[in-house]
């Protein structure tokens, strides 16, 4: 590549790079998404990572909970229940891409809450268990 064109691709590149590292999310983005979305149910007061933990772990009517597939410590790998698909631990600590893209957080939260609920979760049950989760030190 000639020298005058290869400056600007490198940097674009690393413009491109940069960029792709702010916009990352991180739970703490979600907690907020979250918390303004249960604001306006009403009667918020804030998240709980007890309430969270005891969501986690108890069947909603179905046979499963969100800990039969992630076990009981998300710091853990977890698996599937039913196809044995192994799963990468669920808490940040123990895997830092966990919580940093809407389109992937909303994506598993939308079908594992219909495994479990038959519904999908509200921001209340969203901001708990991300709340829950970030109690964990690996």
């Amino acid at each position: 590549m000639h020298k005058s064109l290869l400056r600007p691709t490198l940097a674009l590149g690393t413009m491109l790079l940069f960029s792709s590292i702010v916009l990352a999310e991180t739970p703490q983005d979600f907690l907020k998404t979250y918390a303004t979305a249960a604001q306006a149910s009403g009667n918020f007061t804030g998240f709980s990572a007890s309430r969270g933990e005891v969501f986690f772990n108890q069947t909603h009517g179905n046979d499963w909970s969100c800990a039969s597939c992630h076990t009981a410590n998300p710091t853990q790998a977890g698996k599937h229940a039913k196809t044995g698909k192994v799963i990468d631990p669920l808490a940040p600590s123990a895997n830092a891409e966990r919580f940093t893209s809407t389109k992937k957080v909303e994506k598993w939260f939308k079908r594992n809450c219909n495994d479990v609920l038959d519904r999908e979760c509200t921001a209340l049950e969203k901001g708990d268990v991300i709340t829950y989760l970030l109690t964990f030190n690996r």
